[in-house]
């Protein structure tokens, strides 16, 4: 009774073992892959260039004893505005001149960098200038 039992529960239930064995295995039809390659090189970024540098206008005033003087009188007497004047040893005036000479080279080397990339790059259209 049991093996009755047993044997209607497995050919009812569907058992996938038990249905190899009075058929064959479906195999399911396989398309062929078609693979294609496209190479394309990956686009550069190209920054826009920064604003140009328009520097405000300065006035340099030298002062020598003469100058100083009228100064002074001019102040004593009242005629001459209060003006504070910042004054450079030559040396922290060379310091000065070497610091603006090295900004000016940084910035023509970062130029050339961005010319030499821009220049080699192939997917770049003269149109984007």
């Amino acid at each position: 009774m049991k093996w009755l039992l047993l044997s209607s529960v497995v050919a009812l239930s569907g058992c996938s073992t038990l249905g190899n064995l009075f058929s064959s295995p479906a195999v399911p039809q396989v398309a062929p892959v078609e693979v294609i390659t496209i190479t394309e090189p990956a686009p550069m970024f190209h920054p826009t260039l920064p604003e140009g540098v328009l520097p405000a206008e300065v006035e340099w005033i030298v002062l020598n004893p003469s100058i100083m003087r009228e100064y002074i009188e001019n102040y004593d007497s009242g005629d001459a505005p209060a003006v504070a004047y910042y004054g450079l040893t030559s040396q922290a005036y060379e310091n000065l001149a070497n610091n603006l000479a090295d900004i000016r080279r940084y910035i023509r080397q970062t130029l050339n960098i961005i010319k030499y990339y821009r220049d080699n790059d192939p997917t770049r259209n003269d149109e984007e200038e």
